[in-house]
Order: C-alpha cells, then structure tokens, then sequence
C-alpha cells in the first residue's frame, strides 16, 4: 500500500493485524514503534500485546500480536500477517539493508503489507512480481502559503530546522514572543519526545520546533509546517533536502480532513514554482536503488565475516550497502590484536559481530565506541563468560544523576540507552532481568528531568495564558501581594517596589505589553495607598543603606545625592509614572523632613555648629572651616587661627563641642561608627568625584574597634578623615587614639629627673592656660577620649612639687616606661597597644608625627664574649630594654662581636618653616610630609643620609669624643638622621620645630625652670 502522507496507511495496517490470529508489525522508530503499541493495547489487551525494540522487550507469555522495530522483528516467529511501514526506508544509506532484507524476506502466513510512499512503486513492481500494489490518496490538501516571520507564523506549525543549536534558538524566540514552544529531537528519548509532542497536543504551546524527525512516525495536528532550512548533515557530509524529503515533512500539516500549508521562515529561501508544484501534487522521482546486505554472513573466522559483508548484490536495483556503524565497529575493533586473538571460533566471530550492533548512541567517535564493543567482548570471552556486574555497575551509576542542563542530560540519556540495549542481552549478564528494571528507570528518570528542563527553557506557561486571554480578548484579573508581587491571571508579570512597577525582565513582546496594561488597573490605587502610609510613618520606619539609598519597608525609595554643600544632600525619589503628581509631591516633602530629622540625630554637634549664630571673629571662621571639612580640620592647617584664638573664643567651640587635640580639630562624638559612616557617605557625594569614589561602590569604613589600619594608597587622605581617621606614615591612626598616644609620648619626653641638690620648683598654677602652642587634648588611662584640660599633663605636673612635699618624699619619683629623661624615649608595648601595631608600622607613625631615630650603639666588652664561647649581647642596667631592637648582620668572625644598638626616638629639630599649605600636595598627609625637604608647623623632617657613602670607614669627629666608628648594618635604613655632634658624650638639646606640642611643653618648662630660680633668690 503506497501513498503520501495522511492516508491511514498504518491505520489500515492495525485492523487488518487485529483481524488475524496473530502479526507483527514493523515501524521503523522506537517512539512510533510505542505509539502503536499503545494503540493495539487499547483494542485487544496488555497479555496480547508485545513490544520488541533494541531497548524495550514487554512480552506476555499469550501475545498474539507484536509491534517491533524492523530491527527487532523476531526472525523465528510464524505470524498470520506481517507488515512493514515506511519501506521507502530501503534506500536509506544507514538502515537501508534492513528494510530491504526485511522486503524480501519478512513474509506473513496470509497476508504481507508493505507500507510506504509511491515512490517505491517501480522498485516493489521489479523486485517483488506479483505483488499487489495498491494506492490511496490524501485525505485532505496541501498548498504553498509562501515565506512569513517567526513571529507571524499562524498558530499550530511546526518551525523544522537541522541541528540542535537552531532548534534553541528558534524555541527561545518563540518562548519571547508567543508563549514557549515544544521541542523534538531525534537524540530524545522516546519518553521525552511524547512528554514535548503532549505540550504541542494538548495546546500548553501553539507552537513546534524540530528537527526531520517529525516527518516519520508523528501524527500530530498540524496546520502549518514552515523550513527554516532545507540543508542538512546526513553523518558524511551537508546536502541539500530532496523534493521527496521535503515532502514527507510537509505532508505532516493538515490530518484527517483537514487541509495544511507549508512555507518557509527564517533565513531559508523561497521555494520555486517547480518544487512547490510537485509538493503539492506530491510528484517525486521514483526510488532508483535499495541498499543491499548479504543475509548469510559467514562467522568461521574475521576474515571471512568481512568478506561476505563485501559480497555484491546481483540484481541491478540493489546496491551493496556502505560502510555503516556496524561494520565500522567491527573494522575498528579487529585492530586490536587481543580481541582477533579471541575471536578464533564461529561462536566468538557471531558473538563479535553482535556486539558490533550495539548502536553507538553517544556519538564521539568511531574508535571510542569500537573501544567500548572491545571491553564487553573481553569481559564476555573471559572464564567467567559475563560482564562484571561491580564494573557494569558503575557504568550505570554514572549515568543516574538528574542535575545539569539540556546537554548535560542528553549525554548521560545517550550513555543509559546503550546500558539499556546492553541489558536486554540476556547471554551476557548474570541478572539481566534487574539491570533491564534498573537501566529502564534511571532513562525515565533522565527523560523525565530532560523534559523539565526543555520545558522551563522553551516553555513560558505564563505567556501562554496571556497570549490565549488576549487573543480570545477576555478581560485579565490582576492582584498584587504582600511582597509587591503583582500576579496577572495567577502568573507574575512584575514586582511593584516602593514607588516604581519593574516589570519581569522575561515577559518582552506583545504578551509583556498585555500584562502590564492589565497590571495598571490597581497600581494607580496602590501606589495612592503607599503615599499616604509614607506621610504618617515615623521617622525610624525610613532607613539609609550603606551606598546611600532610602529604605521603607525593605524597598528603596530614593536615593542621597549631592546638594549645595556636604551637609545639605538631596534626595532623589524613586518612582515612575504611575505615581501621580500630587502624591509624588507628598512623598517627596516627607522625605526632605525625614532627612532632616537624620541628619540632626547623627550628626548632632556639627550640624548645631553649621547653624549657629552666636560665634565671633576667628571662632565663626573655625567653625566655617569644620562644618566645611565635616567636622575633622588638622591642626596644622588651621595653625595661625588657632594661636590667635582667645580663651572667649575656645569656649565658644567647646561649647558645641568641638575638641583642640595636638594634630586635629575635631568632634569626639563624630566619631562614633554610625556618625562617621554616614559622614563618610556626605564625603563621597560632595568631593568622592575628585578621586573616583562614588557612593554607590565606596570602599568600607575600617571595623569597628581598630585603633589603626593599613592607609591604602588608592584612597586619598580626606576619605580618612572624613572616616574619623588620621593618616600616619603608612597607618590610619583613629583620631582619638592618636590624641591618647601623643599624651602619653609628651609624658615621657618632658620627663628629667629630680634634682635633689635643690629644692624643685613651685607647681604650675592650676588652670593656667598653655600657649596656642600647647595641645589641649589631654591622655586618659581608660579607653573613653579624655576629658580636655586647660593644664600641662599630669606627668609634667608631678614633677614639680611643693618644697615641703619634696622633702617629705625625698625619693626621685618613677620614670615613665621609655623615658629616658634627655627629650627622648624608647618605645615600650603601652605606647603601640594604642594604635595597635608594632615593629616598622609603629616606627612609621612615629615619622609621619615629626620625630626622628637616634639609635646608640652598645658596647660589649670583648671579655664577656670570650667567657660564654661567642659574641653575646648585655645592655646596661640604666637602659631600659627598647621595644625594637634590630641586630646588623656581621661577619662570623671570632673577635668580631655583633653590633648592639639603643633605639631612642626624638622630636624633629627645628628647619626653616614653609609653606603650611605645603603639606596637602601629598595624598596622605603623613606619607606626603616624609618626602619634604622641609616642612612647617608639626611636620616631619627627614633626611637622606650620606653616611652609607661611607660605610666601614671612621668617622673623624667620633674618634675625637673616644667614640668607636659607626659601622653600617640594617639600622642604617632608619635614615642616619644624626650627624656627628649627635654622637658626642654630651648631646645638645634641640628645639622643638615651632606650633608642634613639643614647642609648648619646652615654653612650659623653661617658665617652670625660670619660678624656681626666682623663688630660690
């Protein structure tokens, strides 16, 4: 029976099977091959319906009729009826040999039906004479309706394109643009393709995306079939479709008695007036030859097998087939000198070439599959005669995993199905029967999860239902939930956060449009709703996020942006069209109040400062200065107004708080983490552009409870302060701790020690004022900021007794730790515990403070050495041990003791003043101060010294003192900041460099010095 498509033919083929005792029936597809299956079960039962293909066998012991894979057809069953679909397969240059062994060997008892296009009518006539030809013709028509769009293809077509990646691509514009499509490839499994071709059925989808494979062995109701190609890879090499394969995909639309069309779409062309004649009239050339495989293969050794595979047909219409899977297989295999070792007898030839069938589903290459057919031949040819179930095992465990993506899940599908086939080979397992079960539900597993994963890529439920309620024009029910979440017909279409509907940045097209119209039914009243919640909210109901936007109830509102100054920021409300006027403008005024209300809570004595109207003179220009650099000014900007402030003006700025520390202006109380981090946020709007810091990605606030951090370069100083931070040599030194550690750095250089040949000096008056030179911020011994003072610090204070109480305690009061009484001291863990750091970290603050190194060599008398066997380090006994002492690496001399030093730290001598705006070239002002020649005020000074030049050799002037010659050694990195008079026996007492602290304690001293010699005259 020869005809196109949708003419019953295989209709016809089960009733006439059903009408006899017993038949078989062979399809040319696994999935057709259940199809049918299906079919006769629902007309004569599941105990007489059997199911035979390479990876599925249902065999109930009283089956009368048998569906199969022409593969699979049992060669040794005697059937009443026998038939074979799709027998223009014969000419197929893969499977062709087995439809033509299959056409003149495959033959029923009463009745033999060959099912198949008119094509094969000449062929049949010559090969088989007599044979009964019969036609029918289409039940309904088939017409051109020429090129359209994707996106304008009529409802129900099928888009046919040639590989996977085409097939994607087209599935997902489809999903954009009408709702999702269902997808069929021939490398599915069978499940998967009828779970795909059940979303196209049952009208889930409108749409189809496939490959060729849809033109066999798939009824579907098709209206339209459009080529997005009509080129394909055959497995040799990419050719264009014949008229008569274009044809049988076409011939899928219309069934029944309904008529289809067919086009072309995409970037295929136009088909001429030639072929789209004989696709409609369904006029195509006749087949010309079959393919040919000798039926009788000779197994008495390798050779021989492969020779009657070479053997020729004799008949003209048959052709010899080509080299296909199966033969290359065997090919590939017998290179393999073990596995010809093996294969000596017949039994092992056949039990070779069987394995040589098993399809090679993975597709990677000819040599790995062959590989694979080696494996399971040696595994079988062994002494135990199976394939070890621990090793089959884990071949199948590899497969059983559901994760990944369309791929991922194909392959290991692929890897199953070979499993699978391999099962049902029961001669070659111990437990077939379980591994058959195990094989067949992990496939169905994978097929179940390739499926949703299909599904969810190509198929948008929510469209659909859009699309089909817009198409019917119904009227679409929208709601919003508590989460913002606006739900149109059920489905999401966007979210409504704060002010502003975002719509799902999946719905693009025409559905998209659909349902945010249908969405702004009830925006308009919901967002009138959320004004008027906003208007009446308490201010600790709105909140700022760390990148500077406005949050109420948990949504972003707005945003901080720049204003007129630092400390007037603007808020830039976040809300979109569907918010009218009059309630924009509400919410707008509520937030300006809000803003208002932060800022004075967290920023309370600068903003109080920024409006007061009570200050005079210098004071007012001060606090212009603060308000301006949010609320740190270093001091040695801001020097000369500072001296010249009276004592009405200091109380002034006290009076809101502000605190004069030795190196900075500033706010105790903005210091805190929740003040200096949204003063750090003010910093970035106003003046981050300068460095490329925006509020948005600004760099994190040092944590909470770190006295100093490392200063990164790539942050420039007033984002240290603006942190609360003040920028040290190659620390970030918190401002109130580095007030803390220069209190008690005063303590120990202004200490000497008593004297107890005189009476000491009168006490300082208390409550006498210090010059502007004097800092006013004094130490604590707790960590809260210390309490300011007006007096000189207590140490100093403590030195100077009344008379009557020097001689009661005629005992010389102790030394602060690192004093070392000259107007130097040495660094002791109190000192570095403030700032929590040691080692050259702490020696870098020191610089970036202004003081210098002075390090003395110890002497170690040659005779201690000699007595302990080597050079040994002793120090003396009035020396305190310098917390950093760095030994220079000599030669492993006997006689040559290793050089000891004493690492004393001084304040800078004094140098020609600069410049004091000098020191803001620099990024960090520590760093920037270390690489001046000179500096002003509190500056640092730091000299490259020359003696490296010299190393090794003596020093003149140090002889001439009894010293011994300064050797070089790693210490030398320090700077050599002394010259040769600094080395003397009697070191000379330098000058403080003028408006550092150390300036005002020595005016201190001397008028402390200058009372005593007075009340002793």
């Amino acid at each position: 029976m020869l005809g196109p498509t949708n003419t019953g033919k295989t209709h016809l083929a089960i009733e006439r099977m059903l009408a006899h005792e017993v038949g078989v029936i062979g399809l040319p597809l696994r999935l057709l091959a259940r199809e049918v299956y299906e079919k006769v079960v629902a007309k004569a039962g599941a105990g007489q319906v059997a199911l035979i293909t390479g990876e599925e066998k249902i065999k109930p012991p009283r089956a009368r009729f048998y569906v199969c894979t022409v593969e699979a057809m049992p060669r040794e069953l005697e059937a009443d009826f026998v038939a074979i679909d799709e027998i223009q397969l014969a000419a197929d240059g893969e499977r062709g040999h087995v439809f033509t062994n299959r056409l003149f060997h495959a033959r029923g008892t009463s009745e033999t039906l060959l099912l198949g296009a008119a094509t094969m009518r000449d062929a049949i006539r010559e090969l088989l004479p007599g044979a009964n030809l019969v036609s029918r013709p289409r039940l309904s028509s088939l017409s051109y309706a020429g090129e359209k769009k994707i996106t304008r293809l009529p409802r129900r077509s099928a888009i046919v394109a040639f590989s996977a990646n085409d097939v994607y691509a087209i599935a997902e514009l489809v999903r954009r643009q009408r709702g999702g499509a269902a997808v069929v490839l021939g490398a599915l499994s069978p499940r998967t393709r009828n779970a795909q071709v059940a979303l196209y059925q049952n009208g889930d989808v409108d749409y189809l995306v496939a490959t060729d494979a849809i033109g066999m062995g798939l009824n579907l109701d098709l209206d339209h079939v459009a080529f997005a190609g009509v080129r394909k890879f055959d497995g040799h090499t990419h050719r264009n479709l014949t008229p008569s394969e274009i044809g049988q995909i076409a011939g899928r639309a219309g069934r029944h008695m309904n008529d289809g069309t067919f086009g072309v779409t995409g970037q295929a062309q136009p088909f001429d007036a030639e072929l789209i004649e004989r696709l409609e009239t369904h006029s195509f050339d006749q087949v010309g030859v079959l393919q040919w495989r000798s039926r009788t293969l000779d197994t008495s050794s390798i050779e021989a097998l492969k020779e009657s595979l070479r053997e020729m047909p004799i008949h003209p219409r048959l052709t010899r087939s080509r080299m296909v899977d199966d033969v290359i297989a065997l090919e590939n295999v017998t290179r393999d000198e073990a596995v010809c070792d093996m294969a000596k007898s017949p039994a092992a030839v056949g039990l070779l070439w069987d394995m040589c069938q098993i399809p090679d589903y993975q597709r990677v290459s000819p040599a790995d599959h062959a590989d694979l057919v080696g494996d399971l031949f040696g595994f079988v040819m062994s002494d135990e005669g199976k394939i070890p179930e621990d090793w089959f095992a884990r071949q199948v465990a590899q497969a059983d995993r559901t994760e990944g993506d369309i791929d991922t899940l194909s392959n290991r599908l692929a890897q199953i199905r070979t499993w699978t086939f391999v099962s049902h080979r029961a001669q070659w397992l111990d437990d077939p029967e379980h591994w058959q079960e195990r094989t067949r539900s992990i496939e169905d597993k994978l097929s179940d999860a390739l499926h949703e994963r299909l599904t969810q890529r190509f198929v948008d439920r929510r469209t659909s239902v859009l699309m089909r309620r817009l198409r019917d024009k119904e009227e679409m029910m929208a709601e919003i939930g508590d989460d913002g979440q606006i739900l149109v017909e059920n489905h999401f279409v966007g979210r409504l956060d704060g002010f502003r509907f975002t719509p799902d940045a999946a719905g693009e097209g025409i559905h998209g449009k659909a349902a945010r119209n249908a969405a702004t039914q009830i925006l308009a009243s919901e967002l009138a709703q959320r004004a008027d919640a906003l208007g009446s909210a308490a201010d600790d109901a709105i909140t700022l996020s760390s990148n500077g936007r406005i949050l109420w109830q948990g949504c972003e509102i707005g945003r901080l942006v720049a204003g007129d100054t630092a400390l007037k920021p603007r808020i830039e409300l976040f809300a979109d069209e569907n918010l009218s006027a009059p309630d924009r403008d509400r919410v707008a005024a509520r937030l300006d109040a809000w803003l208002t209300a932060h800022l004075d809570a967290k920023l309370k004595p600068l903003m109080d400062l920024s409006r007061a109207d009570d200050l005079t003179g210098l004071a007012r220009g001060l606090a212009f200065r603060l308000t301006e650099n949010l609320g740190v000014l270093r001091r040695e900007g801001a020097a000369e107004d500072i001296r010249a402030l009276d004592q009405s003006d200091r109380g002034q700025l006290r009076k809101y708080g502000v605190r004069f520390g030795a190196f900075n202006l500033y706010f105790p109380a903005l210091l805190k983490p929740a003040a200096a981090e949204l003063l750090l946020q003010l910093w970035a709007l106003h003046g981050g552009g300068e460095y490329g810091i925006d509020i948005d990605a600004m760099p994190e606030r040092p944590q909470q409870g770190l006295t100093s951090v490392p200063a990164n370069d790539a942050l420039p100083e007033p984002y240290w302060r603006a942190a609360g931070f003040h920028v040290a040599g190659s620390r970030a030194v918190r401002i109130d701790m580095l007030e803390r550690l220069s209190d008690l750095i005063r303590a120990r250089v202004t200490w000497r020690p008593a004297k107890t040949t005189e009476s000491p000096a009168p006490a300082a008056k208390s409550g006498a004022e210090t010059t502007a030179k004097t800092p006013e911020a004094v130490a604590a011994t707790t960590e809260a900021p210390a309490p300011e003072t007006e007096g000189a610090p207590a140490d100093t204070a403590a030195t100077a007794q009344t008379a009557p109480e020097a001689k009661a305690k005629p005992e010389a009061p102790q030394p602060p730790s690192g004093a070392t009484g000259d107007g130097g001291f040495r660094v002791v863990p109190e000192l570095m515990s403030m700032v929590g750091c040691s080692g050259e970290e702490f020696a870098s603050i020191l610089r970036g403070l202004g003081f210098r190194l002075e390090r003395r060599k110890i002497e170690v008398p040659p005779e201690a050495n000699a007595a302990t066997g080597g050079p040994s380090v002793q120090e003396p006994e009035a020396l305190e041990a310098p917390a950093q002492i760095e030994v220079a690496e000599a030669a492993a001399a006997p006689a040559e003791p290793e050089p000891v030093f004493d690492e004393i730290w001084r304040p800078a001598k004094r140098r020609h003043q600069q410049s004091q705006h000098q020191r803001g070239k620099g990024r960090h002002g520590g760093r920037a101060e270390a690489k001046q020649a000179s500096d002003g005020a509190e500056q640092p000074h730091r000299q490259r010294s020359r003696q490296g030049e010299h190393q090794g050799k003596p020093n003149k002037k140090s002889r001439q003192h009894g010293k011994p010659p300064r050797k070089g050694g790693k210490g030398d990195r320090f700077g050599g900041q002394g010259k040769s008079k600094e080395w003397s026996s009697s070191p000379k007492r330098e000058q403080a460099a003028e408006n550092s602290p150390f300036a005002a304690l020595k005016d201190l001293r001397d008028s402390l010095a200058a009372r005593g010699r007075s009340g002793r005259s």
